[in-house]
């Protein structure tokens, strides 16, 4: 089976919470990686998301003392970033 990893950054304008992780993050741009798999016997090619990871802190972070790469909920991710975008217009 082929898998592939892609990255994007969530954009955050005000603090969130995501379900599994402690207390608020604060505002600021994000990594983050979504692990595919390749669908096989479809006739062209398609992925299927299998795992999304969040790194932390923040990428305006200079030199963490830390960092963390978690396994987050895809949609949890979404619908934080909806919340976010609907209350900052």
């Amino acid at each position: 089976m082929t898998d592939r990893t892609t990255h994007t950054i969530a954009h955050f304008a005000a603090p969130f919470v995501l379900g599994g992780l402690e207390g608020q993050l604060p505002a600021g741009d994000y990594d983050i990686d979504h692990d595919e798999e390749v669908i096989e016997g479809m006739s062209r090619l398609a992925w299927r998301r299998v795992a999304t990871f969040i790194h932390l802190p923040a990428r305006a972070v200079k030199n963490p003392t830390t960092s963390q790469l978690v396994a987050i909920d895809y949609l949890e991710l979404e619908t934080a970033l909806k919340r976010d975008r609907e209350n900052a217009a």
